[in-house]
């Protein structure tokens, strides 16, 4: 990565509260603004996430998602607005993104995730922000990001609670802390138990955070933690998490080498 162009005025001006900062400066500026990062989703944590990422010049945002925008989305996706009702979320997602900052470069996947071409979309990417919401994909992009040797963040939101860590190439993964999925229905998804929509938010730039954190390789990422919120007392805890030795993914002898059926995996019908 080649950090030696230079910043035109309007971006100094843009930029200037990070410029400012020691941590960023303008070296730091140019290294977001040379990063590509993937959200996986374009809903609740996706829309705060890359929206903030974009506002920060990440360079190259890409977007992961096959679903329209229905009305029900607005109590919190707020990448998308009242006449956005029943377009892509990845079109409605770029034009406001765009609208924000014309200056990152959008690339939409509007297709869903899934084992013949996670692998294609993740390669180009230099860091993936998971903000999907059920197992399959969960576990899909966990594993695509573990043998492509890219770093994960990872989230997740349910009524008044959240979730939050960063899993490092070679430094555990999702399947270490969840080896196998629940049960089919044995834990409700938004659609059946609700949201606050203002955690979708708390829990987005979290993420946007430990990637812009990442990019910039400054401060102790989440990394080996896992931060639980609870938004009904507004208490944060963080958990230590260790690399599991019998991973089936990560750990000595791994049994999953390549990307398997994700849906018969949890419990669903193959979608092939």
């Amino acid at each position: 990565m080649t950090t030696s162009f230079a910043l035109t005025p309007e971006q100094v001006q843009r930029y200037s509260r990070h410029i400012i900062m020691p941590q960023v400066g303008s070296h730091g500026q140019r290294k977001l603004m040379q990063s590509k990062v993937l959200v996986v989703g374009a809903g609740g944590l996706g829309s705060p996430t890359a929206l903030y990422l974009s506002l920060a010049g990440v360079g190259t945002v890409g977007l992961v998602d096959f679903d329209v925008v229905d009305i029900s989305n607005l109590q919190r996706q707020i990448l998308h607005q009242n006449a956005d009702v029943g377009r892509p979320k990845v079109v409605s997602a770029q034009e406001s993104i765009n609208a924000y900052n014309p200056d990152v470069n959008v690339r939409i996947h509007e297709t869903p995730i899934n084992s013949e071409n996670a692998f294609e979309i993740i390669s180009d990417y230099d860091i993936v922000v998971n903000g999907a919401d059920n197992f399959a994909t969960r576990y899909l992009v966990n594993d695509a990001c573990y043998l492509l040797n890219k770093p994960l963040v990872d989230g997740s939101i349910l009524m008044f609670d959240g979730q939050a860590t960063v899993y490092l190439p070679g430094r555990g993964c999702y399947r270490c802390l969840f080896p196998a999925p629940p049960p089919p229905g044995a834990v409700p998804n938004c659609a059946e138990a609700g949201v606050l929509g203002a955690i979708t938010g708390l829990v987005g730039s979290i993420q946007a955070t430990e990637t812009l954190k990442l990019i910039l390789d400054i401060g102790d990422s989440l990394s080996g933690r896992l931060l639980l919120i609870d938004a009904l007392t507004m208490d944060f805890r963080t958990v230590k998490i260790r690399q599991n030795p019998n991973c089936p993914l990560c750990g000595a002898e791994p049994t999953v080498t390549e990307l398997i059926d994700y849906e018969v995996f949890c419990g669903l019908p193959s979608a092939n």
